[in-house]
């Protein structure tokens, strides 16, 4: 079977946890589904108007988390960790059902959806797989904070950078192929904030169930959590894992080669909306072949379809 196939996972896995912001219980099913559903998120704590697609064009919010929601105004929460899990696994196809707004923070990176999904492992289908490929550089500003994304030849990449005035966190950059790199320490690295900025937060009605457990929290130049950093880079890590689970609100992986300087949720989500306003930004096209040539495209085996 061809790894230029659909994939989705064997087995139904389950997760339980808190929501960082709602400080509310939530249990997740991530189970199996057939070639083309794409990702599908459904509300089971909700009778009817329960299913949310996780699509640029449906983000509701971006404010410390990404939201999305359907035209009857039912919402997802906190979406991106899981998101960049499926993204980085190679997973097309997968139904989440959850029974509450907010997915579970779990240890607040994507290492444990990761885990337990390589423990299960995919189920590979004869359906060939469909790539978004970035066709010219596309790009959005709002202040110091920028974005672009341009064609690349056969890969994914992101390129990050941030800069905070805390010393402990300072300038981090860091670039990843998302296709190609081991993406161990990007799928561990967690969320953090300000030891300062948790009032602001508790003002905001955000981040109740949030704590040392799920998050990092930084104080002056200290890390409060017991255990420290995982990785010298976990801060940039962590903001291109979000950046992963935000660009597969696109529907499809993306062949092309994104930077972002002190991005976030809001600014990945403008950028998609450029690329899809002009169909000339992209092509949508179907890969079909039995071999992954050392990269994850081959343009011998590539079809247009839209």
């Amino acid at each position: 079977m061809s790894i230029l196939t659909q994939k989705t996972i064997s087995k139904k896995l389950s997760f339980e946890g808190i929501g960082i912001h709602t400080g509310l219980k939530s249990k997740l099913n991530l189970l199996p589904a057939e070639p083309n559903t794409g990702i599908v998120f459904k509300r089971k704590d909700l009778k009817v108007n329960n299913v949310v697609y996780p699509l640029y064009n449906n983000v509701s919010d971006t404010t410390l988390c990404t939201t999305i929601s359907n035209q009857y105004g039912t919402k997802i929460s906190t979406i991106e960790h899981l998101m960049g899990a499926l993204y980085g696994t190679g997973i097309d196809n997968a139904i989440v059902e959850l029974d509450s707004q907010e997915v579970p923070i779990l240890d607040g990176s994507a290492k444990l959806f990761v885990d337990e999904i390589n423990k299960a492992g995919l189920k590979f289908s004869d359906k060939p797989i469909k790539i978004i490929k970035i066709n010219k550089k596309i790009s959005y500003k709002t202040g110091e904070k920028q974005i672009s994304i341009n064609k690349s030849n056969v890969t994914g990449e992101i390129e990050f950078e941030i800069k905070y005035n805390n010393q402990l966190i300072g300038e981090q950059k860091n670039k990843i192929n998302i296709f190609e790199d081991d993406l161990k320490v990007i799928f561990n690295s967690r969320t953090f904030c300000l030891y300062e900025d948790i009032e602001k937060l508790k003002k905001m009605n955000l981040g109740k169930g949030g704590d040392l457990t799920n998050a990092i929290v930084i104080k002056n130049n200290q890390i409060l959590n017991r255990d420290g950093l995982r990785n010298d880079k976990e801060f940039v890590n962590h903001k291109i894992l979000d950046c992963m689970g935000d660009l597969f609100l696109s529907g499809y992986k993306i062949i092309g080669s994104l930077k972002c300087s002190q991005g976030g949720h809001s600014l990945t989500n403008e950028l998609l909306k450029k690329v899809f306003e002009d169909k000339s930004n992209y092509s949508l096209i179907e890969i079909k072949g039995k071999e992954l040539p050392h990269t994850f495209a081959n343009y011998h085996n590539l079809k247009s379809i839209a």
